[in-house]
């Protein structure tokens, strides 16, 4: 797809997507869990800030789901360089190689939620009280006021090197994002996926996102897609 044309871009909302319940499956197996949400709602990670797409840009299809009020995520993630230099939990994943990230906010709601994964599974937790908090924190490069400091969602990752991939599941509960326990059916979050691809040697990484960006800052919530969670298995 390098050097395509965009399709979503210059366009100005986000996908929605129908977040159905998912079956039972085996989450330690990539099998079982790409068997479970293969008829889950998906999108794909593009580059809508500009028209073109970049030189080395890799495509990347998440799938989303719901089970126990936790929100699930399945990304996999065409990748030729797969690698990290994260060794911890909430380092700065995005300038230490490949990332994906996961944003959430219920509607309703300032306080949004920023999850990062990279290949070899280390996790950065963010919860951010709203758009300005974060601008000020940007522009002095700091950010650790906005850290989860213990575990709070739970993940795994197969890197698929003979396929040039990497899967990422993510498991977040519900009521880390929006405090309450209530059954996620018939309420509605915005969402947005977002990916950091390095190659080693090349300095710059290849952003993309799942939401239309008319630039390329995953923050423009404006943009995000909306998450409809319904109460219904599919058949």
């Amino acid at each position: 797809m390098s050097g395509g044309v965009n399709s979503l871009a210059r366009t100005a909302t986000g996908p929605m997507l129908s977040c159905r319940p998912v079956a039972s499956f085996n989450c330690t197996d990539l099998a079982s869990v790409r068997a479970a949400f293969e008829t889950a709602a998906h999108c794909e990670m593009l580059q809508a800030w500009q028209a073109t797409f970049s030189r080395n840009f890799a495509p990347a299809i998440v799938r989303v789901g719901w089970q126990h009020n936790d929100v699930l995520v399945f990304a996999e993630l065409t990748d030729l360089d797969i690698f990290t230099r994260a060794s911890r939990l909430n380092q700065r994943m995005w300038e230490l190689g490949d990332t994906m990230e996961i944003f959430l906010r219920p509607d309703g709601q300032k306080t949004y939620y920023e999850f990062h994964v990279t290949p070899n599974n280390q996790r950065l937790q963010l919860r951010i009280p709203d758009t300005a908090a974060f601008r000020c924190a940007q522009g002095g490069g700091r950010f650790d006021e906005f850290l989860i400091p213990q575990d709070s969602f739970q993940s795994r990752v197969w890197v698929e090197d003979q396929r040039s991939r990497w899967c990422v599941f993510a498991q977040i509960p519900a009521k880390l994002v929006c405090g309450s326990g209530e059954s996620l059916a018939g309420s509605q979050w915005h969402y947005s996926f977002s990916r950091y691809d390095y190659a080693r040697g090349v300095h710059d990484p290849v952003l993309s996102s799942s939401s239309p960006h008319l630039e390329a800052d995953f923050h423009r919530q404006h943009e995000w897609g909306v998450l409809q969670f319904t109460p219904t298995l599919p058949r």
